[in-house]
C-alpha cells in the first residue's frame, strides 16, 4: 500500500511537467490520481464518495457564477479596472492588487479572490513573463490571507473546527505572520512585474470567451476539487502511519507535499486541540505557504492557471524559487523568534 501511494505521489508530482497531455487536462488527471489513492489507501467507501461528490459543489457554483458575470460585464469591468490601473502609478496598482486581494481573501474567500486576480490580469497588457508573476505572487498572497478567517478556505475552516476556537483564533495565532507575507508579496509584485505592452501575453487570449468554455471550466474546477478530496483522503494512511509523530520542524518542511495534495486534508490529519500553539502556528504556515508552489497546491492556483493558460512548468519556475525561500524565511522566524 505504502509503496503504491508513494508511486502515485511521484505522478502526481512530476507528470505535469513532462507529459503535455496530462498538463492540458491537469484537472481529469488529478481527479483519476485521487481515485487510485483511494484503492490503494483502502478507504474507498460510499461515504468518501458522497463527501467527494458534495465538497465541489459550493466551490463550482461559485466558479460558474463569477464566469457569467464577468462575461455579462466584461466591457465595464474592462473599463473600471483600466480607469484604476492609469488613476495611479503602475508599481502601486500592481502592489495593492496583490496585498488587498490576500487581504479580502479572508472575507469574499479565496475563490472569488483568484476570480478577480483572473479579470484584472486578463485586462491588464503585460509581457508574458510579467503576468505569470503577478499571477503566482497573487496566488500566494490569496492562499495566505484566506487562511485567516474560518471562511477564507477550508484549511482554516478545519482548522478552527478542530481547535473548538472562535472565529477570530487565527487572526491572533499567524496573523501578524500571513500580513507581512503579504505585504511582501505585494512589495515583490511591484518590483518584478513590469508594464511592457505586449499582445501575446496571457491577457490576449481573454477577448471573448463562450458559454461553452465556461462550462467546460465550471466541469473541471468541480473534478480537480473533488480529484483533491480523494487524494487527502486516499494519504490518510500515509500521513497517519509517517508524518504524525514528527518533529514540528520536520513536519513543517514535509507539508511542502501541500503543494501537490489537499492543505486542508492534511491539516485535519495533522492538527490537534493537544498541540501549542506554537506546533499549530508552523502546521499551518508551511502548508500555506507550499501551497502557492505549483499549480495543484490551492483552489486559486488552478483557478488562474486554467482560465490564463499557464503551464504547470511557467508555474514551477516561479512559484517554486518564491516558494522555498518564503518557507526558509518563515522557518527561521518561527524557530529563533
Amino acid at each position: 500500500m505504502i509503496i503504491g501511494l508513494l508511486i502515485i505521489l511521484l505522478l502526481v508530482l512530476f507528470l505535469p511537467f513532462f507529459v503535455k497531455y496530462v498538463e492540458e487536462n491537469l484537472e481529469v488527471f488529478l481527479f483519476v490520481m485521487g481515485f487510485l489513492a483511494t484503492i490503494v489507501g483502502g478507504v474507498l467507501d460510499k461515504a468518501l464518495l458522497m463527501k467527494a461528490l458534495e465538497d465541489p459543489i459550493k466551490i463550482t457554483i461559485a466558479v460558474l457564477a463569477a464566469g457569467l458575470l464577468f462575461k455579462w460585464l466584461q466591457t465595464p469591468l474592462e473599463k473600471g479596472v483600466l480607469g484604476i490601473s492609469r488613476a495611479m502609478p503602475f508599481r502601486l496598482f500592481i502592489a495593492l492588487v496583490v496585498i488587498i486581494l490576500g487581504l479580502l481573501s479572508s472575507v469574499i474567500t479565496a475563490i472569488i479572490a483568484a476570480l478577480i486576480l483572473v479579470l484584472i490580469v486578463s485586462v491588464l497588457k503585460l509581457d508574458r513573463q510579467s503576468e505569470v508573476r503577478l499571477v503566482v505572487l497573487a496566488c500566494f498572497s490569496i492562499g495566505l490571507g484566506a487562511s485567516l478567517t474560518p471562511i477564507g478556505e477550508p484549511l482554516s475552516t478545519i482548522a478552527i473546527s478542530k481547535l473548538g476556537e472562535d472565529f477570530f483564533y487565527l487572526i491572533r495565532l499567524i496573523g501578524p505572520e500571513v500580513i507581512t507575507a503579504v505585504l511582501i508579496f505585494g512589495i515583490l509584485s511591484a518590483l518584478l512585474v513590469h508594464p511592457k505592452q505586449n499582445q501575446e501575453g496571457l491577457s490576449s487570449s481573454q477577448a471573448s470567451e463562450s458559454y461553452g468554455e465556461i462550462i467546460i471550466r465550471t466541469i473541471k474546477i468541480y473534478l480537480f476539487v473533488m480529484g483533491l478530496t480523494l487524494l487527502g483522503s486516499g494519504f490518510e494512511p500515509l500521513i497517519n502511519r509517517y508524518l504524525l509523530d514528527l518533529n514540528t520542524g520536520i513536519l513543517y518542511w514535509i507539508n511542502m507535499i501541500s503543494a501537490v495534495l489537499d492543505n486542508a486534508t492534511l491539516a485535519a490529519a495533522e492538527i490537534s486541540p493537544s498541540m501549542n500553539e506554537a506546533t499549530i502556528e508552523a502546521i499551518l504556515l508551511g502548508l500555506c505557504i507550499s501551497g502557492g508552489m505549483l499549480i495543484p497546491g490551492n483552489i486559486p492556483n488552478i483557478i488562474a492557471a486554467g482560465k490564463l493558460g499557464i503551464a504547470s512548468k511557467e508555474w514551477a519556475k516561479f512559484g517554486l524559487p518564491v516558494g522555498l525561500a518564503t518557507m526558509f524565511v518563515f522557518f527561521i522566524v518561527i524557530t529563533f523568534f
